[in-house]
């Protein structure tokens, strides 16, 4: 495992949306005359991240309707996740299956004594032991990135971002009262932009390069990049022929998820959480010292 400075990106974007949340309290504050909004916000920033931490190995698996699952049921998914728990010297997460045959995989917990590991019946049924077990990898190496607890944090947090931006206009428009009573103009622009803005934040919280990252250490972990790269190539045929459908639950949920869970049509590539399938095979064909070719 190489140090990814995931606690610097942690402050850094923690930092960054919870600034965000306290110029909107700023703005609203300035608009209204009252500088209560400003601690109001900050305090409700503060209760969804402590909301976010504590339930962040919950959210993904009620999304997916999840089950843990014993030794004895998945005797695979047991062996390769303990193996490589010993091997990276970190406690043994809980496993989970998903009663979906969309194929994906996804670790959730906010740190390595509180995570889970979750595979969908689809991805059980689609790779070899093999291609599964570099995939657990990758899935463990979020985990002990702490990727997932930023994310969750982060998207807790822009929740809120968006749910205030959407109420307040509401309310701008819709509350009555005289016309000195309501935000000024420039309030109202700030708030129609925040919801755009609240995404891309999300979209910084769960950043490709945790995939990229994820990838490779995940590779380091089992000793066998090949694997990856071919339980990804099947993987993105996979989820072409099942998607999940983009309900708002499972878009809360997709960024943990190791493939993109939904048709390209219904995401955006600005927005995308996963970068491309072909350049992630591409960068573990060349940890392998292979040059890109087929499988």
């Amino acid at each position: 495992m190489h140090n990814h400075f995931n606690g610097l990106k942690t402050a850094l974007l923690l930092g960054g949306i919870f600034g965000l949340l306290l110029a909107i309290g700023g703005a609203i504050s300035a608009s209204t005359g009252s500088m209560a909004f400003i601690w109001l916000f900050a305090l409700f920033g503060v209760g969804m991240t402590a909301y976010g931490y504590w339930n962040s190995d919950k959210i993904a698996i009620r999304a997916m309707q999840a089950v843990p699952v014993t030794e004895q049921e998945q005797p695979a998914m047991y062996r390769i996740v303990r193996e490589l728990s010993m091997t990276a010297g970190k406690p043994m997460p809980a496993l989970f299956v998903s009663p979906t045959s969309a194929p994906n995989a996804f670790a959730t917990g906010r740190n390595p004594d509180h995570a889970a590991v979750c595979c969908t019946e689809g991805i059980l049924e689609l790779l070899d032991e093999r291609e599964l077990r570099g995939v657990l990898g990758h899935e463990l190496m979020h985990v002990y990135n702490r990727d997932i607890l930023t994310s969750s944090v982060a998207a807790a947090v822009a929740g809120v971002i968006t749910s205030v931006a959407q109420m307040m206009m509401f309310a701008s428009i819709f509350g009555g009262g005289d016309d000195e009573d309501r935000p000024n103009p420039l309030v109202l622009i700030l708030m129609s932009l925040l919801a755009p803005i609240a995404a891309s934040v999300i979209q910084m919280a769960i950043s490709r390069t945790r995939e990229y990252d994820a990838d490779e250490d995940g590779a380091r972990l089992t000793g066998d990049p090949m694997a990856l790269a071919s339980a990804l190539n099947k993987l993105e045929h996979g989820v072409a022929a099942r998607p999940l459908q983009p309900t708002p639950q499972l878009q809360n949920a997709s960024h943990m998820m190791i493939a993109n869970p939904f048709r390209a049509q219904d995401v955006s590539k600005l927005f995308s959480t996963h970068p491309p399938t072909g350049d992630r095979i591409a960068r573990l064909q060349e940890m392998a010292g292979r040059g890109p070719g087929r499988f």
